[in-house]
């Protein structure tokens, strides 16, 4: 595979290919960002920030487990079963802004060196406060900024601490602002909280956004049988190869709404490099993956662009081809062919 068939571009931006590592802990650290731009990812998107003290102190009392496809807890390490995820409560970096800033700006010049690039981002608490980061932001050379709107966590943290945005009109208010602060381009991060996603899309598109990541991890409760309790105590951010379909299904609506020149980065679901191609066929452009990263290394980043590479090899196709595939041909129930009693085939005997 050439380098050149894993290009694609997200609006303005062109990555080398189409792996992003997602932002979460394992990004707080310089030397975690080194890892995954050394494994291969064409952008890396680093842990986000805001003003918020309680923000911050969300990650000291953040916990996490990783499940099994029986809903057991199981030791978390790199030889957990594919079906296994991370279910958590997080919280943002710990680092004072100006702390994060200078960091994350040091790390883009460095990525230029690998042909990559480090995202900066944050998510919403006070819009004034979000708007004059963005410009700090810019100002301290970094390329591109990720607007984070759709984090789970926010009816579960201290109050303005992070935003679940779940308003079309919300959502245009708030990325006009920063939009009109910033000429760098702004990716916005958006809920899969909501039946609204394309909408969601559509408003951030509206006030010119560059490209939209959809969807973010969900809220969940998963009882313990032994304990009669939440596990972890309480309501939990939740994801895993489970949410591929619904990933691939915001993707497929929000291309059909919007039509194919919109950016879109899928999130939420991509374990691989073949999952990476599912969610580019429903109509990403490029896919952050994270949890999974976070679980079993970030060799999986390496991994993935040459699963995504041997993939577009056997199907003599670059990465921009795969781009929105199967999300055109999709089809309604009404289009599809008449089975008559097909469903008697699969009753229990």
């Amino acid at each position: 595979m050439s380098k050149s068939n894993l290009e694609t571009r997200i609006g303005s931006v062109r990555l080398k290919n189409p792996v992003i590592a997602g932002s979460a802990e394992h990004l707080i650290d310089a030397d975690g960002v080194r890892r995954a731009l050394k494994a291969g990812a064409g952008a890396v998107v680093v842990k986000s920030t805001n003003e918020s003290q309680a923000a911050r102190d969300q990650l000291q009392q953040a916990e996490y487990a990783v499940l099994d496809d029986q809903w057991q807890p199981i030791p978390w390490n790199a030889s957990a079963p594919r079906t296994a995820f991370i279910a958590c409560r997080s919280g943002l970096t710990p680092q004072p802004f100006e702390a994060w800033l200078e960091q994350t700006a040091g790390l883009d010049r460095e990525a230029r060196a690998n042909d990559a690039i480090v995202v900066a981002s944050v998510i919403l608490s006070d819009l004034d406060r979000a708007v004059a980061m963005a410009r700090q932001i810019e100002q301290a050379g970094l390329r591109v900024l990720e607007l984070n709107i759709g984090t789970p966590y926010a009816s579960q943290s201290a109050k303005g601490a992070v935003s679940t945005e779940l308003l079309p009109e919300r959502v245009a208010s708030i990325v006009n602002a920063v939009r009109a602060a910033v000429t760098i381009p702004v990716w916005v991060k958006i809920t899969g909280q909501s039946e609204r996603v394309p909408d969601l899309a559509d408003a951030a598109f509206g006030a010119r956004a560059d490209a939209v990541v959809m969807a973010g991890r969900l809220l969940g409760l998963i009882p313990d049988l032994e304990t009669c309790e939440p596990i972890l105590g309480t309501t939990l951010g939740v994801g895993g190869t489970w949410h591929l379909p619904m990933t691939c299904q915001w993707l497929a609506l929000t291309r059909s709404k919007l039509g194919p020149d919109k950016a879109l980065i899928g999130t939420n679901g991509a374990q691989s490099g073949l999952d990476v191609a599912r969610m580019m066929l429903a109509g990403a452009s490029a896919v952050e993956m994270s949890s999974q990263v976070m679980l079993r290394g970030f060799d999986l980043l390496g991994q993935a662009v040459t699963e995504l590479g041997a993939y577009l090899d056997r199907k003599q196709m670059s990465a921009a081809d795969l781009i929105g595939k199967a999300a055109d041909s999709r089809k309604t129930f009404a289009q599809m062919t008449m089975r008559q009693d097909n469903w008697r085939n699969y009753i229990p005997h």
